[in-house]
């Protein structure tokens, strides 16, 4: 069966790759018109500037709209590259001020990078292998021959990049490493056993609460979780699918209901429409998001079934995490007989030196300075400086184990375990954000939302922004990068049909369609193999990557079918 999925897996691959090559040589791209909206405003010299990701940038060379080469009408004309891909424009006024940007696209052929990750995933069960195909798939079809030099190193080399390097590989692993060398995660385990964590459910329900005391959302909240709960919910029997759901479902979701985080001031950026009285200022926009977090059925829906499945309550979890826990009840094994965990096991097994007496206050001290510098930060400077929190738990753990009089050669050995038990985890990280770009240049989303229409029925609009941003997500494997493409295209279509439909509370209908791009962007994230939230959760809990997703995305899908009802009908009765 093996051989036959491994040869029916390459066929896949070729077959795909020669259409990659196909759409490079003979499909020529559709260059698409894209409108960025920004608050715009009169600095103190009289300049006209922006702001963006805190940035106040001066707007030069405005030009009136009609005379852009980038609206529509001139790109369709257009037989090649613009020669220019953006431009500053105003509309009717010098006040009507957009950011018109060239955005291309194969049509559907723009979702195949994506589509043969997910299916060389599902097929062979190696992540790295799936990924790898995606990215060569996606630097064929744009013409990048040189994976090496014109994909890899771009991507690798950014700050971005770097810093997702020094915080997983190095201080992730070190902090797993030393908490593994010092025994301080097996100590810590057994105290709560003996004090708190009785079984399977209780194990649960502490990584449930974990999960919304960590608010913060995606990887900060997965890691942070992950690793607390691991050592716990191990000892108390509980099956890595059913840890890695709770982790993964209780980070993004929770983070856009309490959204006392960086959500509110990213995403507010691209909700801005001339003429949206409501959505005018910033101030205005952050409102609009609080204002519409009752109706996030979806994250709502999504922690309340992390609730039952740790209370063992299973009626929405579906056959194959209702399957992992039969199997750890009949056999006592966490992982499925063909796991294949991404992080080293090594991680997870005490290696404390002989003469060395492990304490839990290893693992909490550096744990609580962790938060407190991670909350903190927040606090301080608007957003939590996950890398200053990490080092600090890191050094922590350093300097106690060091002061219990452990060798500096035991803490470097330890340290260096760590680095390589993440190392694997680390390079598919590296590859699914690599993969997402290529999507995102692709113009994967971009032709999604040209699909729709602006005479769609107002009953249907939310339904479909959810399953546009849903299959978005998915593809690319990020949610924050699908509401930079959604919601400058979607709300504004909302806008069009409230008005030329006549809808009596335009508003409400506006909070629903912003409910469902941002909910269905966190189900797509949480559902998708190369999302990087998807990954960490499986790492830092020792699942297996492909059974964490098909574990999962049946309760997902369950809260998205239950969330797309209640949003139809609130617009139906109310809107």
């Amino acid at each position: 069966m093996f051989q036959f999925t491994k040869r029916i897996s390459f066929i896949f691959f070729v077959l795909s790759l020669v259409t990659a090559f196909f759409i490079n040589f003979n499909v020529s791209p559709t260059w698409v018109e894209s409108q960025l909206q920004y608050q715009t405003y009169d600095n103190e010299i009289g300049q006209l500037v922006y702001r963006a990701s805190g940035q106040e940038s001066v707007i030069e060379d405005l030009v009136p709209y009609s005379e852009s080469p980038l609206r529509q009408s001139m790109l369709n004309i257009q037989q090649s590259k613009p020669s220019l891909l953006q431009q500053w424009v105003y509309k009717n006024t010098t006040e009507d001020v957009v950011l018109l940007k060239a955005d291309f696209h194969f049509g559907i052929w723009s979702l195949l990078p994506a589509l043969v990750a997910v299916a060389l995933c599902l097929m062979t069960r190696e992540p790295l292998v799936a990924l790898f195909g995606g990215i060569v798939i996606g630097a064929v079809m744009l013409g990048r021959f040189d994976i090496t030099h014109e994909v890899f190193i771009p991507n690798i080399g950014t700050s971005s990049a770097a810093s997702i390097l020094i915080l997983y590989l190095w201080l992730l692993g070190g902090l797993m490493g030393m908490w593994a060398k010092t025994g301080a995660a097996k100590a810590f385990a057994d105290h709560m056993s003996q004090h708190y964590v009785k079984g399977p459910r209780s194990a649960k329900v502490v990584t449930w609460f974990l999960g919304l005391v960590f608010f913060q959302g995606g990887t900060m909240s997965t890691v942070l979780v992950g690793t607390t709960v691991k050592p716990i919910a191990d000892k108390a029997g509980v099956s890595h699918e059913e840890l890695s759901y709770v982790v993964d479902s209780t980070a993004s979701p929770i983070a856009s209901i309490i959204a006392f985080n960086a959500w509110p001031a990213y995403i507010q950026a691209f909700l801005f429409i001339p003429g949206v009285a409501f959505l005018a200022t910033e101030n205005d926009r952050i409102a609009f998001f609080f204002a519409s977090i009752p109706f996030s059925f979806y994250a709502i829906f999504a922690v309340l079934g992390t609730l039952l499945l740790s209370l063992n309550i299973t009626t929405f979890s579906g056959s194959p995490l209702k399957k992992a826990m039969k199997r750890v009840t009949e056999t006592g094994e966490l992982d499925a007989p063909d796991a294949s965990p991404i992080s080293a096991k090594e991680l997870h097994q005490s290696q404390v030196p002989e003469g060395y007496t492990a304490h839990r206050l290893e693992f909490i001290l550096p744990l609580v300075s962790l938060i407190i510098i991670a909350v903190g930060s927040y606090f301080v400077t608007g957003s939590p400086q996950i890398h200053w929190a990490f080092s600090g738990a890191l050094f922590l753990s350093i300097f106690m184990a060091l002061a219990k009089g452990m060798a500096l050669k035991q803490v470097l050995d330890g340290f260096g375990n760590g680095l390589k038990g993440v190392v694997v985890a680390s390079v598919i990280l590296m590859f699914a954000l690599t993969i997402g770009v290529l999507s995102k240049q692709l113009g994967g989303g971009i032709y999604l939302v040209e699909s729709l229409g602006e005479h769609i029925p107002y009953w249907c609009l939310p339904i479909i922004l959810q399953l546009m941003t849903m299959v978005i997500a998915f593809s690319t494997g990020t949610s924050w990068g699908t509401y930079a493409i959604a919601f400058p295209l979607g709300l504004p279509l909302a806008w069009t049909i409230a008005q030329s439909q006549g809808l009596g509370n335009p508003e409400l209908f506006m909070m629903v369609c912003f409910a469902t791009i941002l909910n269905g962007s966190v189900y797509g994230d949480q559902c998708s193999p190369i999302s990087d939230t998807t990954i960490l959760s499986s790492m830092t809990t020792g699942c297996d990557l492909m059974d964490h997703v098909k574990s999962q995305i049946v309760p997902a899908t369950f809260a998205a079918l239950l969330a797309a009802v209640l949003w139809t009908s609130t617009v139906l009765f109310f809107a």
